[in-house]
């Protein structure tokens, strides 16, 4: 009794309840079903990719922004700690003993955004200030007298930090008065 198994349909037909031709018109409904779900699996597969692909994008995309905003941060800190750095060894001292003896006329007056801040410094300093050989540069809550030269390379590193950097004056030469030669008479009214 070596039979071999039948299936369903081949059953129904020899039992004779399904004719041939339904029986292959079943069968090419089946065949048609099984490729629309594997297209549609295919499809499904191929949207998921796509998505996975996208959100891989944007994820790359947004590391790239983070790296981006994270080394500008260390440029600027870099930045900072040059311009310390730089105050700190070319500042020019200011006897903080002598400082108490000041009175407002010793100060020198600046503008920092927009406030009126002074700097109590001696008459010399303060006249090489007005006069363009020195300048003031702000470090951290600080005010300091540096040499124009270091106030240049601060300058350059933060405009920001440049409080007061006076252009050099120009003195008045008596080659330049074209009018030098003459004498003035002691009698002359206006």
């Amino acid at each position: 009794m070596s039979q071999k198994k039948l299936s369903l349909q081949e059953q129904l037909l020899q039992a004779g309840l399904v004719s041939s031709a339904k029986a292959r018109s079943a069968k090419t409904e089946k065949h048609k079903q099984n490729q629309q779900q594997r297209n549609s699996k295919e499809q499904a597969v191929d949207e998921a990719r796509e998505l996975a692909l996208k959100a891989q994008a944007e994820k790359l995309e947004r590391d790239r922004e983070l790296n981006r905003i994270k080394q500008e941060q260390e440029e600027k800190k870099q930045l900072a700690a040059q311009i310390k750095q730089l105050v700190q060894q070319h500042r020019m001292p200011i006897d903080e003993n002598e400082i108490d003896r000041y009175d407002d006329s010793f100060a020198y007056h600046f503008t920092d955004n927009n406030k009126v801040k002074k700097l109590f410094v001696p008459p010399q300093m303060r006249a090489q200030i007005a006069g363009g050989r020195l300048a003031i540069v702000k470090a951290g809550q600080r005010y300091e007298v540096v040499a124009v030269e270091i106030a240049e390379k601060i300058r350059e590193r933060s405009p920001a930090a440049v409080m007061v950097l006076n252009a050099p004056k120009q003195e008045a030469t008596e080659s330049r008065d074209p009018y030098a030669a003459y004498q003035i008479p002691d009698d002359l009214m206006w």
